[in-house]
């Protein structure tokens, strides 16, 4: 096997574990909610707290890998995942798990950017790396597949704590083997740290999915509602004013001038908060309406995953022989069409009503986060892939953040369960618009400037 490759496969293994918690950690919801006595909102935080905080550090993970050493920050990454892994299993209230929730975070945040970045300083041939990336993607979806079945049956048999054990092994071989086979590489001209931009962007994301989480709770039109949704909005506009004064700052904003990669970023956050609101309402649809055990819930879950598994390599061959334009057609015209479905479905819908729903939404998923990562990553200097890589890392996790945050406000607000079916609909024919929208030729044309300034040193 060409040395490669085996990067690919070791850096394959930190986006295992890093995937495979979502899936885990959304079916045993239920348990942990029996056991802890968690609330809705207590059961969105323990999701969130985990998104929120991998967000925020995404972009700073990235710049200072490409400084320090991307293989050192992967390396260090591993380890707090782990070790925050194994925190979890033993938290004794909900409060401590939210707290090692985020500890797991903060070694997540070194993960997918970094090795994002270290598979495309490998891979430097287009369709070489849009390949890997399609490989990249498979995993997601092998781990999607993984998930629900290896939680369900770790729930049923030792209680939802186990599910935070099978993260370890693999943290520690995949840190065994990236100090024995991934070479140690740097930016040549790294970027200066931005800790006003950095506080800016935890305002941003933690004010805004406060504000969606407690609304139901403190009320819509209650002033912390609205005072954490004006201090995001604040914080967003400090942010616009701060980064173009930066000579390197933290957010580079000219790269949103192409509108394909404006475009492959909000698609990003369409795209993951659909799965994240369709993993957080499923989940409770079928323990909890279905009245299936964790087990269960996990199998009906199965096709879906299988679906993206086998959609993401396709995903990657479309990308490398025909662009980015029709795996996003057919991303978000089968997510819309899989929710369809499901906004008629009620406790007791047939199976295959299910099994329908699942196929289309794990086939349009499974196609869209090739072209997202590749238009990220493509016509950028390597010297940059780490920002870019961390940039679209960081649109996925905000996207999911919000995604759990506003369909946990619908079931908070018990209002009408299909309108979440409805939302996840919606999102669907955002990513169908969005990906229309930024492949056409005014769009190319706009990659086409910006990638001249690119090529500029910062």
């Amino acid at each position: 096997m060409p040395r490669r490759y085996l990067v690919l496969a070791i850096c394959c293994m930190s986006l295992l574990i890093i995937s495979l918690d979502v899936t885990i950690v959304n079916i045993a919801l239920p348990a942990i909610r029996a056991e802890l006595g968690a609330s809705v909102s207590g059961l969105q935080w323990t999701i969130d707290a985990y998104t929120l905080v991998l967000a925020s550090l995404l972009v700073l993970a990235g710049s200072t890998a490409d400084r320090v050493g991307r293989r050192r920050v992967f390396q260090i990454g591993l380890a707090l995942f782990t070790f925050g892994s194994l925190l979890c299993s033993v938290a004794p209230s909900l409060g401590w798990l939210i707290a090692f929730r985020m500890v797991q975070a903060v070694g997540g945040s070194m993960l997918n950017p970094v090795a994002m970045s270290i598979i495309t300083n490998t891979f430097t041939e287009p369709k070489e790396r849009a390949r890997a990336i399609g490989v990249w993607g498979a995993v997601t979806g092998f781990s999607m597949a993984l998930g629900p079945l290896a939680g369900g049956v770790l729930v049923h048999a030792f209680g939802w704590r186990s599910i935070f054990w099978i993260n370890v092994p693999v943290g520690i071989a995949a840190f065994l083997l990236a100090w024995r086979f991934i070479p140690e590489s740097r930016a040549e001209h790294p970027r200066r740290l931005d800790p006003v931009g950095q506080v800016l962007v935890l305002v941003i994301l933690s004010a805004t999915t406060y504000g969606i989480i407690e609304g139901p709770n403190a009320g819509w039109t209650s002033p912390q509602t609205w005072g954490c949704f004006l201090l995001g909005m604040a914080a967003l506009g400090g942010l616009l004013w701060w980064e173009p004064r930066r000579t390197e700052p933290l957010i580079e904003l000219r790269f949103f001038r192409s509108a394909p990669f404006s475009g492959a970023t909000l698609i990003a956050v369409c795209a993951f908060a659909a799965l994240g609101g369709f993993l957080f309402l499923n989940t409770l649809y079928l323990q909890e309406q279905r009245g299936l055990s964790a087990l269960h819930a996990g199998l009906y879950t199965l096709p879906m995953a299988l679906m993206t598994v086998i959609a993401s390599p396709l995903s990657g061959r479309l990308v490398g022989a025909r662009g980015t334009r029709l795996p996003l057609t057919v991303a978000g015209s089968a997510m819309a069409l899989g929710m369809l479905p499901l906004t008629q479905a009620d406790a007791t819908s047939p199976v295959w009503q299910l099994v329908i729903g699942y196929l289309l939404f794990g086939l349009g998923f499974g196609m869209v986060n090739t072209p997202i990562t590749n238009t990220a990553v493509s016509g950028m200097p390597r010297a940059r892939a780490g920002v870019a890589a961390a940039i679209a890392s960081t649109s996925r996790q905000v996207g999911s953040a919000l995604g759990v945050a506003v369909i946990g406000a619908v079931v908070a607000s018990a209002v009408a369960p299909a309108v979440g079916w409805w939302i996840l609909v919606g999102l669907g024919l955002a990513v169908l618009a969005l990906g229309r929208f930024s492949t056409g030729r005014w769009a190319r044309a706009t990659a086409e400037h910006v990638y001249e300034e690119r090529t500029v040193p910062a």
